[in-house]
């Protein structure tokens, strides 16, 4: 409403300042022609059949209309370079290429594009310094913060292991021989959906407990790469549970803290999927895009509404805060029943820039 008002007032004041040149113009013009009633030449004369004063008040009204026109389309196409450049810094692509071609076409000359730079080199300059901080190991009473989560993790999985997994495992088992007793022995239709139901949830509990271990294994890379990572653990998912996996990874060169710090993700994502989603079909991709690394994972399970915060989303807290310590953006689409879209990125750090 305000644009439209900004363009009402530039086309009254184009309008009102073309009317008073032309005017003089006339003026001087019939003076000269020794008219001195000027005014009244200006009715008494005509082009065409239109009277010399409506004849430049429609001048000035044309002019005033393709200036204004003109200013408009000027306006919103600068508009657009803006909107896209902000959008760009949102999602953390700090060289993306509309601020490359600004630089060289040379149209930072204005002092909106020139703040707008300014900004891209200071966000850019604070992701690599926050890659460098979060590379930087914290010790508590000798150990890093990394050590004693991983140890804690282990332990963790250890115990469910060998207590509640054997225990989910033998009632499986004992189960399944009381099943087959009663079938043999034509038991009542009621305790057989009776025991149905509990192997059901057997099965699930067992699922989720598979869940579990995979997130607080402390997995780690072990000399590989990330695509190595990430694949061994996709075809390790595949042997135990029973969901479609695609993925395309490419082999990107990242800092040793990006590379653990995007693993513990993936990890968190797929205990996430696995224990929360009941999806079928799950997705991974990762490439460079210019200098940002893109990951995306997209399942199509139960979704969520993003809006609401519950103590489930803590995994989820986990991952922005992670992707926060690299400098990068984290942006979850999911709706309920149509399953959930996460798309990360981080900015590309040389090792070279961590090390200094």
């Amino acid at each position: 409403m305000k644009n439209k008002t900004n363009y009402l007032f530039l086309f009254i004041y184009i309008f009102l300042f073309t009317f008073v040149i032309l005017l003089f113009t006339s003026f001087i013009v019939l003076t000269s022609m020794g008219r001195k009633l000027w005014m009244k030449a200006l009715f008494d004369l005509s082009v065409s059949i239109i009277p010399v004063f409506f004849f430049l008040m429609l001048m000035s009204l044309l002019i005033a209309l393709v200036i204004t026109i003109v200013s408009y389309f000027i306006q919103r196409k600068q508009y657009f370079e803006i909107e896209e450049k902000i959008e760009q810094l949102a999602r953390g692509n700090y060289d993306h290429q509309v601020f490359i071609a600004d630089e060289q076409d040379g149209y930072l000359e204005d002092e909106l594009s020139l703040h707008i730079e300014s900004l891209r080199k200071q966000m850019s300059e604070m992701s690599k310094e926050l890659q460098v901080l979060s590379s930087r190991p914290y010790l508590v009473e000798g150990e890093s913060k990394e050590e004693i989560l991983r140890t804690e993790r282990h332990r963790l999985a250890r115990e469910l292991h060998d207590s509640v997994s054997q225990q989910l495992f033998a009632a499986s088992m004992m189960l399944s021989a009381l099943v087959e007793y009663t079938k043999k022995n034509q038991g009542d239709e009621k305790l057989m959906k009776q025991l149905d139901t509990i192997e059901d949830i057997i099965n699930a509990s067992q699922s989720e407990m598979r869940a579990l271990l995979l997130h607080l294994r402390p997995i780690n890379l072990e000399g590989k790469s990330l695509q190595k990572g990430i694949e061994q653990l996709l075809r390790e998912l595949q042997t135990k549970i029973n969901i479609e996996l695609v993925w395309d990874i490419q082999d990107i060169p990242l800092p040793t803290t990006v590379e653990d710090n995007l693993f513990r993700i993936i990890q968190e994502l797929f205990s996430n999927t696995l224990r929360h989603a009941k999806a079928k079909r799950l997705e991974v991709y990762m490439k460079k895009q210019e200098e940002m690394l893109s990951l995306r994972v997209i399942d199509d399970g139960v979704g969520f509404d993003t809006s609401q915060s519950k103590v489930g989303s803590y995994g989820l807290t986990n991952i922005r805060e992670r992707v926060n310590q690299m400098g990068g953006t984290c942006k979850i689409i999911s709706f309920k029943n149509k399953g959930t879209s996460i798309d990360i990125r981080v900015p590309v750090v040389g090792e070279s820039v961590i090390n200094d």
